[in-house]
């Protein structure tokens, strides 16, 4: 038996819970040897459902994964357990985690100091314990290693990725041109700068900003409504459903991505799955997840925005090798592939004498190619 960590459920869905998500419908298509744990207040049902989730306990949130998830595992010999989003229990040994980023760490004031002490203070030690970590890039890999001094060699790479629903939709008539912007309004998603770029743009009094996004209670205020108070072409649709959301990518002229820190970014892979040209911050790890398939801009330098913003909306060209491109890069990702990489991880640390025999073949296989060389 194989145990999941899935408090993801009880969550709202955001970028970390959409990875905890996606990869475990596609490892229960994979493996018989799962089993899916979550606190009684779950959030997803249909997924829930679709997982055949176990809710045990009496606790929830981090109560729930310090005390009732180890005394599961305990009462069942301590199996391997599988960690999937940014935290996990902190004593448990056997054990594959994951962690997203350290934006807490190089970008502070996107979150509550709560949240800050809570990351700062339970990373380490879970790091300290756990037999190997998933990350979702090499940016992120590079990051943690560097941060907390850990070992590269036990860091995993798994890559976010994007579901089927995400297509290009039909194209739409009589419709209000505008630009897209999709995010948490936290400060480092900067999108105070990308407002102040969107407020610059000449000879555009019929172009509307489109932010799609919900507040949470771990982010800092930025105040993103008093910036464009008074300009009535920028609209605020908070939270939206997965198919309003598609609507969106589908209708805009362009997907605006001013992040100056992310781990992945997930938003950008959907909008050039439904065929959106993308423009992107050239920081972090967005020029590793989109490559030659964005325009890119300094994401510090408004004016340099702006340009970006004004060049494709005049150049169709530009738009439509973009749409191209961006099609060809979500190719790259697979939430089934993503599996597929911690389910080899599973079968090593489950059978480590299967992988030393394997790495002693590969080595040898390599000392005679060199030979004949």
């Amino acid at each position: 038996m194989i145990v999941i960590n899935a408090r993801f459920l009880t969550q709202e869905l955001r970028g970390v819970q959409r990875f905890a998500e996606q990869t475990c419908l596609a490892l229960k298509q994979l493996r018989d040897d799962l089993v899916f744990v979550a606190p009684h207040n779950i959030k997803m049902h249909d997924t829930a459902s679709a997982l055949d989730v176990r809710c045990i306990g009496r606790h929830s949130g981090h109560l729930w994964e310090q005390l009732d998830l180890p005394a599961y595992l305990r009462a069942h010999n301590n199996p391997l357990l599988i960690s999937l989003c940014s935290t996990a229990p902190l004593f448990y040994r056997n054990q594959i985690a994951t962690h997203h980023d350290v934006t807490y760490v190089r970008h502070p004031e996107s979150y509550t100091w709560a949240f800050r002490l809570l990351y700062r203070t339970m990373t380490p030690i879970m790091l300290s314990r756990i037999k190997a970590l998933l990350t979702v890039s090499n940016f992120s890999k590079g990051e943690i290693s560097q941060f907390y001094n850990y070992p590269e060699k036990k860091i995993f790479v798994v890559p976010n990725a994007v579901s089927g629903a995400f297509q290009p939709g039909p194209p739409l008539k009589d419709q209000t041109e505008y630009l897209l912007a999709v995010s948490s309004p936290s400060a480092h998603k900067n999108f105070s700068r990308m407002i102040q770029a969107f407020v610059l743009l000449p000879n555009q009094d019929d172009l509307q900003l489109h932010i799609v996004g919900g507040a949470s209670d771990i982010f800092a205020d930025d105040k993103l409504q008093r910036l464009a108070s008074g300009d009535r072409r920028i609209r605020f649709l908070g939270r939206l459903s997965d198919e309003q959301l598609i609507e969106q990518y589908q209708g805009a002229t362009a997907f605006v991505f001013p992040s100056l820190y992310e781990g992945f970014g997930i938003p950008p892979l959907e909008a050039q799955a439904c065929g959106c040209p993308v423009l992107a911050a050239n920081a972090a790890s967005i020029p590793e997840v989109l490559q030659a398939s964005a325009l890119y801009f300094d994401p510090m330098d408004v004016t340099h925005m702006a340009a970006a913003m004004e060049r494709i909306l005049v150049d169709l060209p530009l738009r439509q090798s973009l749409r191209r491109r961006g099609l060809n890069n979500v190719a790259r990702f697979s939430w089934d592939e993503s599996a597929r990489r911690i389910s080899q991880r599973i079968d090593t640390l489950l059978n480590p004498s299967r992988d030393r025999r394997a790495s002693t073949g590969n080595d040898t296989l390599r000392r005679e190619s060199s030979s004949k060389l």
